[in-house]
């Protein structure tokens, strides 16, 4: 009996199908990376991956391929100008927004690297104040943003203070530290992070105590923390604050001159993950603030100007019960 040899696939073909196996998958996977990186949904941060990379880099030539020259140009200005630390990132949410109502009022549009936001800018401090949950201590639900904005006929505002807010479920109907309206403290008493206005329309954003605000003039304020700068001195210390993490922000801010600044930062979303407590304090300082504060933020964060959302809030319901909000006093 005689056995013949089996004929097969050659040992130096099969390596080589198997090399170019190995390459074409390893290819493929390495294009999908770049290609999730650089143009999937989170573009803000695919913007923001690029404007990193060394331009003599391997791998700002494979990113290059991702963006056209339009991207690649208006990218290239966002680097030289946080370089130059020039806030060239501000722009007017419209044109018509430049004060079209005639009411002192400014919306513009903020963005960097892992945020959108925008500012209400408001000429005019005697038109910004507080108003608190007018069912306070009673234990009913407290009004969301838009309610307040319609009760007090305002032309817009924003989220204020702190609340109990056991599991996120919290309705708004006990704030959090301290609450002064009217020259009056309504609830808390220990020291603790304020933002508040005076009599005199100035801002105050200090860590004290109920009766050290109502000694230096305070007639409104809500609690919550941490205060950015006070007196044009930068009061916030990296690292002090566990909580210091890409999110929706609100905060609240005042320049020299009285001008009021009233700033939400959106987050937890595909064009905007949030702000740090830096990014916070770098956006007052470019619009020349002395004094701001932070507010309750995520869920919580919100803005209306003009009788509609300004941005896209967290809460798939727009706007949560709030304790206290921040309102810009409408025309009479």
């Amino acid at each position: 009996m005689t056995t013949g040899r089996k004929k097969g696939m050659p040992a130096w073909l099969f390596a080589v199908l198997m090399a170019l196996t190995v390459i074409v998958t390893l290819g493929w996977s390495g294009y999908s990376y770049y290609r999730e990186k650089y143009t999937g949904d989170h573009r803000l941060y695919s913007e923001e991956q690029f404007r990193q990379l060394d331009e003599s880099s391997l791998e700002y030539r494979v990113a290059k391929r991702f963006f056209n020259a339009e991207d690649t140009e208006r990218i290239r200005k966002k680097a030289a100008a946080a370089e130059t630390k020039e806030p060239a990132w501000r722009q007017l949410l419209a044109p018509e927004s430049a004060d079209g109502n005639g009411d002192g009022i400014v919306i513009e549009h903020i963005y960097a690297g892992t945020y959108e936001g925008y500012m209400m800018v408001v000429e005019d401090p005697s038109q910004v104040y507080i108003a608190v949950n007018p069912h306070m201590g009673s234990g009913a639900e407290a009004p969301e943003l838009e309610d307040y904005v319609a009760l007090h006929k305002a032309a817009g505002g924003i989220n204020g203070g702190g609340f109990e807010d056991s599991g996120g479920t919290g309705n708004g109907s006990i704030p959090a530290g301290i609450t002064i309206i009217d020259g009056k403290l309504i609830s808390g008493g220990a020291p603790q992070p304020i933002v508040g206005i005076t009599k005199d329309h100035r801002l105050i954003t200090t860590t004290c105590s109920g009766q050290e605000a109502l000694d230096m003039g305070v007639v409104e304020a809500v609690t919550f923390g941490p205060t950015f700068l006070t007196n044009g001195v930068v009061t916030y210390r990296p690292g002090t604050d566990n909580l210091n993490m890409l999110n929706p922000r609100t905060a609240v801010g005042q320049k020299a001159d009285g001008t009021f600044l009233l700033l939400v930062v959106d987050g937890r979303g595909p064009s905007s993950f949030g702000a740090k407590y830096e990014d916070i304090v770098k956006i007052f300082q470019d619009y020349g603030a002395v004094n701001a504060g932070n507010l309750d933020g995520g869920n919580s964060s919100v803005m209306i100007y003009d009788d509609r959302y300004i941005h896209y809030p967290v809460s798939m319901y727009d706007s949560r019960s709030l304790p206290s909000v921040i309102l810009v006093r409408g025309q009479e």
